[in-house]
């Protein structure tokens, strides 16, 4: 019997939750370290995971099935396409990034205060939610997956409500009821979206007769199993709507600012880089195979959303005074090229899709991981509260430059070349779509360059006149993220090598092809 490998990259950090939690509470330095050593063993294993996956082969590969709950057909299923090996390689790159940004901030709170933050629970939950995620991507049965897209929204109820960020305008008071009613409104929404989600579920095991995506998918591309139009189209939205609050999706993506904006720095990245791409990735992997004639169906209603997203995300990043909120809103943005890339149905549009997953995810966490270096030092969020950093922190306001340029897609960095492939696949089949689009992009260079602008440039303020620059820790998350983002940025091929064939296999699942180009024909 084969080694399960998959199984192991969501057990082991798993496990490492589990011991972390039970680290003493006197060795709260110890519990870190573990925290930090179990991200690194699963980025190993994510690697191997990698390296053993083979872009050519079968669509789903290093399969795992162990029968689960034989009376309703549910099995243990784990399998990964390329945009799954993707999306698992980007979590398990960023996790340890994560624990070694908040490695101080779920230390005690400074003599006086009654309020203990359990650092050992902190790391803990960061890693439950890690193991959660993966297996979210392995999930090959709807149950297993469904489980698990649930179940993620507990540990991170608690980051969000317990470990929340430090610098408020109006006190820790104050600060703990915004945290709480940041919990309570992610908790709710997607509560809401897992509740119709389930509906959805049980119908397609009534339709079907059992969980197994890749069973399900078969019977649908042979004709064995058929679906009325209406029950077709009822399942698939009950999954999309689901998938469109984890997102998120205009207009259900009121959760996301709040949440990013009282989280501590680090959660922040985690649920935008890491657990809101479960989101994405279900649309392509669950509607377009299990639902596909009522994709095409829902597609223009979709679009229309999406480009909602990405111009409303845009224009209210614009107009904000937080610099965390200013990120939560552009990730609204970015999200909606993502969706638009997965439903214009085109090989450039879905691969350029799942770049983007990959590509922002990076690039947000290098950008929010130093705004959140910048916003510990100054104890504030306001972008009213700093000017002039570059001249006392080059190094910490270069790389905030870089992140930031790096989020309006500049030319040479990742974001780019998946921004150019989902705007290229949209306008082969929905021309007006992507020439609207294209504002997000000028919108996105105003939110940059003003927010760096208002906080790196002109006079030094005198609460910012002693700030430090990067310490070696901080360089240690960010320098391996601006590289990434450099990298990719001029050579994105060993990406876009291994989610390619998913992307072709997805599209044959929805009986679409690219268009053929119009040629004028030589006279």
């Amino acid at each position: 019997m084969s080694f399960p490998l998959l199984t192991a990259t969501a057990v082991l950090p798993a496990l490492g939750a589990v011991a972390t939690a039970a680290v003493p509470a006197a060795r709260r330095t110890a519990a870190k370290w573990l925290a930090l050593l179990v991200s690194l063993g699963t980025l190993a294993l994510a690697i191997v995971v990698l390296v053993r996956f083979e872009p050519g082969g079968d669509r789903y590969q290093l399969t795992e099935s162990h029968s689960w709950i034989k009376e309703f057909g549910v099995r243990y299923e784990l399998g990964v396409d390329g945009i799954a090996v993707a999306l698992i390689a980007l979590t398990a790159l960023l996790i340890p990034f994560i624990v070694l940004a908040g490695w101080h901030d779920a230390d005690p709170l400074e003599t006086g205060s009654k309020r203990w933050r359990p650092t050992q629970g902190f790391f803990a939950l960061i890693l439950a939610v890690e193991a959660m995620v993966i297996i979210s991507f392995e999930a090959t049965d709807v149950f297993l997956f469904y489980i698990f897209f649930e179940a993620m929204l507990i540990p991170m109820y608690f980051l969000i409500g317990g470990f929340g960020d430090r610098a408020h305008e109006h006190g820790e008071q104050a600060a703990s009821t915004q945290r709480s009613y940041a919990a309570v409104k992610f908790l709710l929404y997607n509560l809401v979206g897992g509740l119709i989600m389930l509906a959805a579920v049980i119908g397609l095991y009534v339709v079907a007769g059992n969980f197994s995506l890749q069973e399900i998918a078969q019977a649908r591309a042979d004709g064995s199993l058929h679906m009325a139009t209406s029950t077709e189209r009822w399942l698939f939205l009950g999954f999309f709507f689901a998938f469109a609050v984890k997102a998120p999706l205009w207009p259900l993506h009121t959760w996301l600012p709040n949440a990013m904006g009282e989280a501590t720095t680090p959660v922040a990245v985690l649920i935008t880089a890491v657990v809101d791409k479960v989101g994405t990735f279900a649309m392509l992997r669950f509607c377009l195979q299990l639902f596909p004639e009522a994709s095409k169906w829902a597609t223009p209603v979709i679009l229309v959303l999406a480009l909602i997203s990405i111009i409303y995300g845009a224009l209210l990043a614009v107009g904000q005074r937080d610099i965390k909120r200013l990120v939560a809103y552009a990730s609204i943005s970015h999200f909606g090229f993502i969706i638009m890339g997965i439903f214009a149905m085109t090989s450039q549009g879905q691969s350029g899709a799942t770049l983007y997953m990959v590509n922002h995810g990076i690039s947000t966490a290098a950008l929010m991981l130093v705004a959140g270096f910048l916003i510990s030092r100054r104890g504030s969020r306001l972008i009213a509260d700093y000017g002039g950093v570059q001249k006392v922190a080059p190094l910490l306001a270069g790389t905030f430059l870089i992140g930031g340029l790096a989020t309006l897609s500049l030319p040479g960095l990742a974001p780019f070349v998946s921004e150019f492939l989902v705007l290229v696949g949209t306008f082969e089949r929905y021309p007006v779509i992507g020439i609207v689009a294209t504002f997000g992009i000028v919108l996105a260079a105003l939110y940059t360059l003003v927010l760096y602008q208002r906080t790196m440039t002109g006079p030094v303020r005198p609460e910012v006149r002693a700030m430090p620059d990067l310490r070696p820790r901080e360089l240690a998350v960010v320098a391996p993220l601006v590289v990434l983002l450099i990298f990719l940025g001029v050579y994105p091929k060993p990406v876009t090598d291994i989610v390619n064939p998913a992307v072709r296999s997805t599209l044959s699942d929805v009986h679409k092809k690219d268009p053929k180009p119009e040629v004028e024909a030589a006279k």
